[in-house]
């Protein structure tokens, strides 16, 4: 496994180095936000590390200009911040987990591993034993985690990319905002932030950039694919 970690504090870029590396993962370390974006912009890694707080730009602005350029490598959030807001303010930047300092090295494998578990989790469509899903004019393929809607590839986060594949898996059903909740970010509700409607809007807008809309807020219900 191929990491990046973006910290400037160099006792725990230190530790999670020797540690990750202990675990056979390839560890690169960026000590500030503009490295840190070069990187993960030139080379494929499997996940990337990232602090909030940096000599030359936070961590949000960093998460933010990943996912707008298209890098959709899973992040966590590694910071002694941990207020609410600040919280909330990460994962509506694009990232995938928030782990505030200090905390059990284990722990921080344990999400890692989550995350991968959830992209990694079959997808099993009557007519598509090996998981493929075919939904109009999107396909949907597990095995090499790509999605095209009328053959032209669609770069999603891993977030958007559960989201999509629980409305994929249901065409035409009305999914429900707390059970987007709990299958994609594994809470049963979160009354504090509109984290949803950030990713169903972020999803929409790619999708909808490609051809005639496709996802269906259904006011006061959830949403749904249309079929």
């Amino acid at each position: 496994m191929k990491l990046l970690i973006i910290e400037d504090e160099v006792e725990l870029a230190g530790v999670l180095h020797r540690g990750l590396s202990k675990e056979g993962s390839t560890v690169t370390l960026a000590t500030d936000g503009s490295t840190g974006i070069e990187l993960a912009c030139s080379v494929s890694f499997d996940f990337i590390l990232l602090d909030i707080n940096l000599p030359d730009r936070n961590g949000f602005e960093v998460c933010e200009t990943l996912r707008e350029t298209g890098v959709t490598t899973p992040i966590i959030m590694v910071t002694a911040r941990d207020d609410v807001a600040d919280r909330i303010r990460g994962l509506k930047s694009g990232a995938d987990d928030y782990l505030a300092k200090p905390f059990a090295f284990e722990e921080l494998l344990a999400r890692m591993d989550a995350i991968t578990r959830r992209i990694e989790r079959p997808a099993v469509r009557a007519g598509h034993p090996d998981g493929r899903i075919t939904v109009g004019d999107l396909h949907f393929d597990p095995r090499t985690m790509t999605l095209t809607r009328s053959g032209t590839p669609v770069q999603l986060t891993v977030k958007e990319m559960g989201v999509l594949r629980l409305l994929m898996e249901a065409p035409g059903s009305v999914i429900s905002r707390s059970e987007i909740l709990k299958a994609v970010w594994g809470i049963e509700d979160d009354p504090l932030t509109n984290i949803v409607e950030v990713y169903l809007s972020r999803l929409r807008r790619k999708l909808h950039a490609l051809g005639p809309p496709l996802v269906e807020n259904v006011r006061g219900f959830g949403y749904r694919l249309i079929v």
